[in-house]
């Protein structure tokens, strides 16, 4: 009896749909994000939940916001607005915060 391969993006994606999982696969796209300060790993992450959790259309009626400038505002080479990322985190059931840096 032979399992069936599944490919990485599917089992990112599956394990994406636990809160916690995503929650702290977000914090390290963040903390990519301060130490070269390239957004784009955020975004791409950011994308990834939002395609495994409920998909760019569900998103985009829910929110109000446009299907196809979601998919370019989290694009890597996106450049979102904080109303906008806040907006996309709220409906992902997370809000920003800010944390006091440990040291």
């Amino acid at each position: 009896m032979s399992k069936k391969l599944r490919n990485h993006d599917e089992v990112v994606f599956e394990q994406l749909l636990n809160p916690e999982m995503a929650k702290a696969y977000l914090d390290v796209a963040l903390e990519e994000y301060e130490q070269d300060g390239d957004l784009g790993f955020f975004l791409e992450a950011l994308r990834n939940v939002v395609e495994a959790r409920s998909g760019m259309t569900s998103l985009a009626e829910k929110t109000g916001l446009n299907r196809q400038n979601l998919y370019r505002v989290l694009s890597p080479e996106g450049n979102p607005e904080l109303r906008t990322i806040s907006l996309i985190l709220h409906h992902l059931g997370y809000r920003l915060s800010v944390q006091p840096i440990q040291s």
